[in-house]
């Protein structure tokens, strides 16, 4: 049997989430209060395991902070009945939560006449802290869009290959922030950079010209070989330790030409039976 607990700041994308897993065949459950999780299990999912094979519920601060800080002790549970549970914690930059909750006129489920919006997603944040750290995966929505959030779930939780870790390579430019979501962040500043070629400039590193250039770069053949190296040896330790997710995140300056060049390598690199690989172009998008 399969749970995914779905869980983030407010205004992060949570219910999309669900909606998209619920569209992969998910049974889905929105605003569960932890406190009856231990009775969902026993007596719904336990009791009915062809309807609840594939469950996702989503937890947020909506709970009651005393029961949020028990989730340890209830996800201990759900695993001590070998049940396979998986912890997706969705979050976004302060800023663009502000700009949301702007857009959409929509109230803070913290907020009150006492409790300014800035202030209730901190408080948010800390009530979740005990959730966020078993997160297994943490997607960060900060420049992520309705259907780009959707495409991310089914690609990398809803329709996976359960059998393997999933491979998420993204491209980002420095200037814009480094991802918050990533596992491990390499910086391809130091490589030759196709922008000051005039031809290229306005070119992305998925442009065959771009290719060609970059191609015949020592350095970034050695980066890219760095990389891969790393990558084969370090992968089998963290599937060992469980682990079903993994985002390696390449940056340079402006994420349009070395860093998509690299990650179009590595995908096609590790693409095949043993990984389930995504590609990402963060500023392309």
């Amino acid at each position: 049997m399969k749970l995914l607990i779905v869980s983030g700041l407010s205004g992060s994308g949570k219910s999309i989430a669900l909606d998209t897993l619920e569209d992969c065949g998910y049974f889905c459950i929105d605003n569960l209060p932890v406190t009856l999780l231990e009775d969902f299990i026993n007596h719904v999912m336990l009791a009915d395991q062809h309807t609840y094979a594939k469950t996702a519920i989503g937890i947020d601060a909506r709970n009651q902070s005393a029961s949020l800080a028990n989730f340890t002790e209830s996800l201990e549970m759900i695993r001590d009945k070998q049940i396979d549970c998986e912890i997706i914690y969705m979050q976004a930059e302060e800023t663009t939560l502000l700009k949301r909750y702007s857009e959409t006129r929509r109230r803070h489920p913290l907020t009150d006449f006492n409790v300014p919006l800035r202030e209730a997603l901190a408080i948010e944040k800390e009530m979740l802290t005990p959730v966020a750290r078993h997160a297994s995966v943490v997607i960060d929505t900060s420049r992520t869009h309705y259907h780009q959030l959707r495409e991310l779930i089914r690609d990398q939780i809803g329709e996976r290959d359960a059998s393997h870790i999933s491979l998420q390579f993204q491209s980002f430019g420095f200037k814009h922030g480094v991802p918050l979501d990533a596992d491990f962040v390499f910086d391809a500043r130091s490589l030759p950079n196709p922008f000051w070629i005039p031809e290229l400039r306005g070119l992305t590193g998925k442009d065959q010209r771009v290719i060609d250039f970059l191609c015949r770069q020592e350095l970034v053949a050695e980066l890219f070989n760095d990389i891969t190296g790393f990558l084969e040896r370090w992968i089998p330790r963290f599937e060992a330790e469980g682990r079903s997710y993994l985002t390696v995140a390449i940056g340079c300056t402006g994420g349009q030409h070395r860093s998509v060049y690299l990650v179009e390598a590595l995908a096609r690199h590790f693409k095949g039976p043993l990984f389930n690989v995504i590609s990402r172009h963060r500023e392309l998008q």
